[in-house]
């Protein structure tokens, strides 16, 4: 088999992590786009389809289960190969979810670069294979709204235990943990916007679903 043209696209909203994936692939001769979200990555694939696609899932404006869906269930873009990276959805049930959305591979952060060297030199000299069926709606949106209200659980306690960490440390700790709580809030509020988004598409299906 020869390997296949065309170019690479990573989403990631992460601008270090993004650039080190960007650097690691274009340093080892692969062609590669790059968007900080699943709206932008999805403008890009638009004008120019992909050969391989490598999608955090937590974005904002589009997450990588929002990105995958659209993907699936467009018949241009249906067989296009994605490997998930992801820090924030690791259980055995978002793998379970991602792979059942037609996700190729599911890698968890930190990123093991050589392993996913090795999975991209695989899938790029295999010949495109059609994908899976995608999900109906109703159970897209479904399996969507369990793994958010999930994380949104989780992330609710990391708030709480980080406020309470705040209280009893040290100046000199209070950066960090600053830091982390911020980031814990963002995530958290893009959580509850997905998730409004998905009770209204819910919303719109009849009761008998």
């Amino acid at each position: 088999m020869t390997t296949r043209s065309g170019y690479i696209l990573i989403a990631e909203d992460d601008p270090d992590i993004l650039r080190l994936l960007n650097t690691t692939l274009t340093f080892r001769g692969y062609r590669v786009l790059t968007a900080p979200n699943g709206k932008d990555g999805l403008e890009r694939i638009r004008k120019e389809l992909p050969v391989l696609i490598i999608a955090d899932i937590m974005m904002p404006k589009l997450d990588g289960f929002g990105l995958v869906h659209r993907l699936r269930i467009n018949p241009e873009t249906r067989s296009i190969p994605v490997i998930f990276i992801t820090a924030t959805y690791v259980t055995a049930e978002d793998k379970e979810f991602a792979l059942s959305i037609g996700v190729t591979h599911f890698i968890q952060k930190p990123v093991d670069l050589e392993m996913l060297l090795k999975l991209i030199a695989e899938l790029m000299e295999q010949d495109a294979t059609p994908a899976m069926e995608p999900l109906k709606e109703f159970s897209f949106y479904e399996g969507y709204r369990t793994r958010l209200e999930a994380k949104l659980g989780q992330k609710n306690k990391e708030i709480a235990r980080d406020e309470l960490l705040l209280k009893t440390r040290s100046d000199q700790d209070d950066q960090f943990l600053r830091a982390s709580l911020r980031h814990s809030i963002t995530e958290r509020d893009e959580l509850k916007l997905l998730l409004e988004q998905v009770h209204k598409h819910l919303a719109a299906f009849p009761k008998s679903q």
